[in-house]
């Protein structure tokens, strides 16, 4: 890339593809009735359209890295998109929930490889003391999806149908597709990720080297625990809406928007903040203020609060998954696909993870289990200060910045 102009226009196709991909992935949930009652199939059925999409899209991801070290980031990122947009258009026309969900879980392999490599490219793009501000726009643009994914989802079918809400999706990824291509052509240079000529089982082994170092164990861990306490917490908050206030699926979708509000405009501001002050003094605030909003929960409040919570929840999320994605994008080397591979994994397997966990510890009630996950969130916060405390900007860079 020649030029600051042609890199943020880039970052500005990157983050608009990176909301496209997670409002696709959360447009599902709340229209999972809609799906029971269209193909008369029981709800329990229904519901594997989520992790149908979800767990190969994480184990996807560590086979993109592995690619995108050996064939170059341009290639795994076009053709990801391409497969992305040609599935999520199969999935359009499928006349059974079995052919949804088997569109669906093909859909997740094909996905995987654009929003990790978009991570990727902006850390190689940018230096480590002035990546936060792009991360935060592509995190934003993930926390914006999640976001408008789940109620305009439910808002959107009963004008253009479940059909048309997937073809929109497709077609928008097409527009995308041909913009990038564009790009590339124009703008593209090798210099900053050029393939890694080296054996397969080199590439795999580099894996353990990944996380074979004090920083790169820690990251890694808090990365998992985080998205274990988020998704654990946002899997079940739904449920947690329609038992406490009696909310219908429109306003728990409205609800939930709350959520993604704080990373789609804050994202690229709380960014700033890391390069400038440092994740040391972030982190631990993030992960305290995620261990309040969980604590407000098990307390409990008024109905007309229910976004505001979820915006400090959100706000939490926002505060440490991005900075700690800034870290990753350090810890590869000369391999960077596969470190934020590994990292996009982690992160989705700690989703997974947490969900179950969460539903577990719900036999006992959701103020046991909001309870128990605030104290791992709050505790993570406290260990954290001394574990990152080296997570700081360089002096040239602060001075800069203040000047």
């Amino acid at each position: 890339m020649t030029g600051s102009p042609e890199r943020e226009r880039l970052l500005w196709i990157l983050a608009t593809a990176t909301f496209i991909i997670f409002f696709q992935a959360y447009m599902v949930a709340p229209i999972i009735p809609m799906f029971s009652a269209v193909f008369h199939s029981p709800l329990r059925k229904v519901a594997l359209v989520v992790p149908a999409y979800l767990i190969p899209y994480g184990v996807s991801t560590l086979i993109y890295g592995l690619l995108a070290d050996r064939f170059g980031i341009r290639r795994v990122i076009l053709a990801s998109l391409a497969v992305f947009s040609l599935l999520t258009a199969f999935t359009a026309i499928s006349r059974s929930i079995d052919q949804v969900i088997v569109w669906r879980m093909l859909t997740g392999f094909g996905a995987g490889g654009v929003v990790p490599m978009a991570l990727t490219l902006v850390g190689t793009s940018y230096t480590y003391a002035e990546r936060g501000r792009p991360l935060g726009w592509l995190f934003g643009a993930m926390a914006g999806g999640m976001a408008f994914g789940a109620p305009l989802g439910v808002v959107l079918v009963p004008f253009i149908g479940w059909r048309g809400l997937f073809l929109g999706v497709a077609v928008t990824g097409v527009v995308l597709l041909v913009f990038l291509v564009s790009y590339f052509r124009l703008h593209w240079t090798s210099t900053l990720t050029s393939p890694i000529k080296a054996t397969f089982g080199e590439i795999l082994q580099s894996y353990a080297s990944i996380v074979n170092t004090p920083r790169g164990r820690r990251t890694y861990g808090y990365v998992f625990v985080n998205s274990m306490f988020h998704s654990g917490v946002f899997a079940w908050i739904g449920v947690y809406f329609a038992q406490q206030f009696h909310l219908g699926s429109v306003a728990i979708g409205f609800a939930l928007l709350g959520y993604g509000i704080p990373g789609f405009f804050l994202g690229p501001f709380i960014g700033r903040m890391a390069d400038r002050w440092g994740r040391a003094k972030l982190l631990p605030f993030g992960l305290a203020l995620s261990g309040f909003a969980a604590g407000m929960l098990m307390i409990g409040f008024p109905v007309p609060l229910a976004p505001l919570v979820m915006m400090l929840l959100s706000l939490g999320y926002d505060m440490t998954q991005p900075l700690l994605g800034g870290i990753v994008t350090s810890l590869g080397g000369n391999r960077p696909g596969q470190s934020m591979g590994l990292n996009v994994f982690t992160l989705f397997v700690g989703f997974g993870v947490g969900s179950l966990i969460f539903g577990e510890v719900l036999h006992f009630g959701f103020e046991v289990a909001l309870g128990a996950f605030a104290a791992v969130e709050l505790t993570a916060a406290l260990v954290s200060i001394r574990l990152f405390r080296f997570e700081l900007p360089s002096p040239k860079f602060a001075k800069d910045t203040s000047s």
